[in-house]
Formats: structure tokens, sequence, C-alpha cells
């Protein structure tokens, strides 16, 4: 942006976040009152929460200048009520965020949020966790963010939720109406998910398809700690929705293919690949296409971020990528542990995105792409001098 728009960026957030501080901040004792305060206690100094901005900054794509704004969103980040819903799924998702050893400044600032309503997290349960939720929408109508994760059945009985027996889709589509901003976290919300597997016996959908409301789709299995509370921040800091993908994933965490940032691809290139789990070739981290890594068509930042506090990710733990942030994946990708360009014409890919940009439309192009890889893959091999 030129330095003209980038200067009316800046006020404009700077204006919302005024706004925001004149709120009155939701917490669940005096020790969570002060976002920054408690980051302290909790080990983080004032230079780590600052460094922790401006990663941040880069990674939602604002310029370095923006860092105190993305600081200071998140200090006011318990002005902005969330209530979290639990569909057709495992938990991994909530879990990516909360099973951290080592917790995250990105966890412990989802710890300290206005969290009104989370199943996984929450003491009460029954009548009591559902007079939370009832009493949550309607006292910050049209100003919560509502974050769902999980696959809802279409065929509405085989999901039923608390005291009441009320359906996933009844309790997603009433959440939904009084939502400022509303998340599908997870590929099972954003996508459908395993849920919606062939031959999907549930009907399982992603929300998108359950509400008539817009939704920002954070996929992945589970999305990293800080794709979640990156959007989060993303929101409060603008207000609106960021610029999506032709799958409504944020670009700023999805615009780029894991092959493209992956370790391994100088190796890939290189003609240097793992032939079987174990062998030397794995030993000296070599490229895992021929072992079924689907990296060259899943957009993701997954090298960048990591999981489990940055701590390592499935390509550098010595497994490929099994395309979780894609669209039915579970179908079109598996099995995990095969090349896709060995079964093209038996695979059911029905997307978009194989070449070089998320928004790249075709399955022309998808197939292109993946004969052009796996020949790649192939004549590297027979070149490669030994």
């Amino acid at each position: 942006m030129s330095s003209a728009e980038e200067a009316k960026l800046f006020k404009r957030i700077q204006k919302r976040l005024n706004n925001l501080a004149k709120l009155k901040p939701y917490y669940k004792d005096e020790d969570s009152k002060d976002i920054a305060e408690a980051l302290e206690r909790s080990g983080f100094s004032r230079r780590d929460f600052m460094k922790w901005a401006a990663v941040m900054t880069a990674a939602i794509g604002l310029p370095a200048s923006f860092a105190p704004l993305t600081l200071k969103a998140a200090e006011l980040a318990n002005r902005v009520p969330v209530i979290w819903l639990h569909m057709a799924e495992c938990t991994g998702c909530s879990e990516s965020l909360l099973r951290t050893e080592d917790p995250g400044i990105d966890s412990v600032i989802f710890d300290l949020i206005s969290l009104e309503y989370h199943e996984t997290v929450m003491a009460a349960a029954g009548h009591q966790a559902e007079k939370s939720l009832r009493d949550a929408m309607k006292n910050y109508y049209g100003r919560y963010v509502l974050m769902v994760e999980g696959g809802i059945p279409k065929d509405e009985y085989f999901l039923t939720i608390g005291a009441q027996g009320r359906t996933g889709a009844e309790e997603a589509r009433e959440a939904s109406k009084g939502a400022a901003a509303i998340l599908a976290i997870g590929t099972c919300s954003s996508f459908g998910g395993v849920q919606a597997a062939n031959p999907n016996p549930t009907n399982a959908q992603p929300l998108s398809k359950m509400i008539d409301k817009p939704v920002i789709n954070v996929p992945g299995c589970p999305p990293s700690e800080k794709n979640i509370v990156g959007n989060l921040v993303n929101y409060i800091l603008m207000g609106s929705l960021p610029a999506l993908d032709s799958f409504n994933r944020p670009k700023w965490a999805y615009q780029h293919r894991i092959h493209d940032l992956c370790e391994r691809r100088g190796h890939f290139d290189a003609g240097e690949f793992v032939e079987h789990f174990g062998d030397e070739n794995a030993k000296n981290g070599f490229c895992l296409y021929k072992m079924g890594c689907k990296g060259p068509y899943t957009f993701n930042n997954c090298s960048r971020l990591k999981f489990n506090t940055h701590t390592n990710w499935p390509i550098g733990a010595g497994h490929g990528c099994i395309g979780c942030s894609e669209p039915d994946f579970w179908d079109t990708m598996s099995p995990f542990e095969e090349p896709l360009g060995n079964r093209l014409y038996s695979t059911a890919y029905a997307g978009f995105g194989a070449d070089k940009t998320a928004d790249t439309a075709g399955i022309v192009l998808l197939a292109i792409t993946v004969i052009g890889i796996a020949a790649h893959a192939v004549a590297s091999s027979v070149t490669k001098p030994k």
C-alpha cells in the first residue's frame, strides 16, 4: 500500500482501538483484568510481548510500524466477548490452544479474553451452562465473536447438544444471529472435515452452509494457535473481515503453499527423496514427496508458525503434509502416504488451489500441476548424480 493509504489505515485502526478502550473489560477475576500485567505474571516480559506483537503484525500482513497497534489490540482483547460452540469434532482445535506444556503468549491471551462460553473449559454444565450461553447471546448481541468448532450434520438428529437436546444446527443458527464476526475454527467447521468424508452418513456440512451470514474459515486439523488468535486480533484491529481467498480463508495465513515454504524444498529440487520411513534419506531430512507429502497442493503457514508453542510441525517431525487445510482432504488426499501424482485419475479432487496462488481455480490446472510435480520427482531422481 502507498504511504498515504498506510497512514489512513493507521488512523482508522487507532480510532477503533480508542473506542474499544472506552468499553468495560470483561474478566473472570482481578488477576485477568489487565492483560499486560497478567502476561507479566505468567513470565512474559514487556519485551516478549512487543516481540510477539511484531511477529503477529507481520503474520497478518501489516507494516512493521503497526506493531504498537497490534500490542494495544491484544491488551484490549477482553473488550470483545467470544462465544465458542462445539459441534461434531474431536476438540483438537481447542487443544491446539489449551494443551501446550509451556503456554505461549497466544495461549495466555486466549485464556484472558472474555470467553463467555466454551464447553471444554467452563465449570458450568447442563441447564446452568445453557443459561450462560443464552445470557451471553442476549447481553452482547451484535458485539460478540462467534467461533464454531466442528462439522454440523444436516440430518439434524445425528447431533444433539445440552440439557434440552437441541440440535447443533439450531445452536449454530441462533448464535450466528447476534454475532459481529463468525469464525469456523478447524477443517471440520470450515469444510466438513472427517465427518463429511465419503460416504458422509450424517450429511455433515461446514458452518457456512448452515447459516446465512459470512464466515471466516480457519482450517487445519488443527489450525495453529497463532492462526486462531491472529484472526481474533485482526478483527479487534480492523472490525471487519480480512482479505479472503476463494475458500474464505484469510490470505495472511493461507496464501502460500506448504511446498514453497518447506525447509525440505531444496531436497525436492535436488531430487533427494525419502524412499522408506526410517531410511538414511529420512535421517538426512530429505524430501517426503514420495512418502505421500501433499505440500505441493496445500495452502497454510505451518512451516512458519509450527505447533506446540512453535516447537515443530509434521514435516519437521518426519511425516509428509496430509493436506488438512484443504476442502475434502480426507477423500482427495488419502491414502496419505502415497504421492498424489501416482493416482491422479482416481482422485475425486474438485477444488482450487494447486497452482501458485490460493485464488487460481480449476481442476485442469490441478491436473497439470500434479503431473508436473510427479514428473519432476521422477526426473530429478533419475538425473541426480550418484
